[in-house]
């Protein structure tokens, strides 16, 4: 997995921030959990705490990783951290609904903050700042504005015509499979909802019903699995992005609101809170991964802070963690 060696070679260090493939604990995958061909790589960061006994340290994955395996994966995974380096660690373990703390994305992850035990500190999730009768949600619109012309990573994608011709005929916030439930509405009902579409009078208008219909049937997806969601789906302006991913084909490449093409590689960045200045490297879609996987450095910053503040002894709002650790 990796040398003892090289890790024993290291400098002493404070804190340790790991995360481990989520490939196995996804809602998405086969959900294995730790008998996955990934599952076991969370122990490359157990090893670190042992060899190494950080005075703290932060770990991050998917938020189904609580119910993979009917909650015993993540259970072990807990046991270990918490046991771990030559004193062990008081662990806090949180479901994070990033687009609470100000991020324009409905992104959900678990983070895992363990302080050592010698240090008799206890760690408390802080506060939400958005949502009903609180700040509200920074929306994609919002989000996305001013972006420089000349920001690094800025790379339309080429769209396939019947990619585009796709779009023509999904409304913000409506997925690729929209287009089969169009087909099947009474024709007025059909027709409401074109007529209301943000692009009606400049591609649409003096289309028949039929003609129509017959753009919709030839550029529909003819797909009877894996009919997930997020498959050309359109942002709604006025709310938070759904999750960015880093993998996945075409369909899982975010799509714009109102211009019939997916985002670009800063989009996606400005939607993960990433500053225009951070420049990426490598090709578009070795990029779009990099993004997709990362976790929002403006909720990371959050985290941290309170982390320090913990050290610190300064108080701040919080909040129970929603995760009850085993025994």
């Amino acid at each position: 997995m990796f040398c003892r060696e090289e890790i024993f070679s290291y400098p002493r260090i404070t804190a340790l921030a790991f995360g481990f493939p989520c490939n196995d604990f996804s809602l998405v995958g086969k959900r294995k959990g730790v008998n996955g061909q990934y599952g076991k790589l969370y122990k490359a960061g157990i090893e670190a705490l042992n060899q190494m006994n950080p005075v703290w340290f932060i770990a991050e994955n998917v938020g189904g990783i609580h119910s993979s395996d009917e909650g015993k994966a993540f259970e072990l995974i807990l046991k270990e951290m918490r046991s771990a380096g030559r004193h062990g660690y008081n662990l806090t373990a949180h479901l994070y609904r990033f687009e609470e703390y100000g991020i324009p994305q409905y992104r959900h992850r678990f983070i895992v903050v363990g302080i050592r035990k010698d240090k008799h500190l206890h760690f408390k999730v802080p506060a939400p700042t958005h949502g009903p009768e609180k700040i509200p949600y920074v929306s994609v619109q919002a989000a996305l504005s001013k972006i420089p012309k000349d920001a690094a990573n800025s790379e339309l994608t080429r769209q396939n015509p019947r990619v585009v011709e796709r779009l023509l005929f999904t409304p913000p916030g409506q997925n690729a499979w929209f287009l089969d439930e169009l087909l099947r509405m009474p024709p007025p009902e059909r027709q409401e909802i074109i007529r209301n579409l943000p692009w009606y009078e400049d591609e649409l208008a003096g289309l028949t019903d039929e003609e129509i219909c017959r753009r919709i049937d030839n550029a529909r997806l003819r797909c009877t699995k894996a009919r997930m969601s997020h498959i050309y789906r359109r942002l709604q302006p006025h709310l938070p992005s759904y999750t960015i991913t880093g993998s996945g084909g075409g369909g899982t490449h975010v799509y714009h609101w109102k211009e019939h093409r997916c985002l670009t590689n800063r989009e996606r960045a400005r939607i993960q809170t990433f500053p225009d200045d951070f420049i990426f490297y490598g090709s578009k879609e070795q990029i779009r991964k990099q993004i997709g996987m990362a976790v929002p450095p403006q909720g990371a910053k959050i985290i941290f802070e309170a982390v320090l503040k913990t050290f610190a002894r300064i108080d701040y709002p919080s909040v129970e963690a929603n995760y009850s650790i085993p025994d």
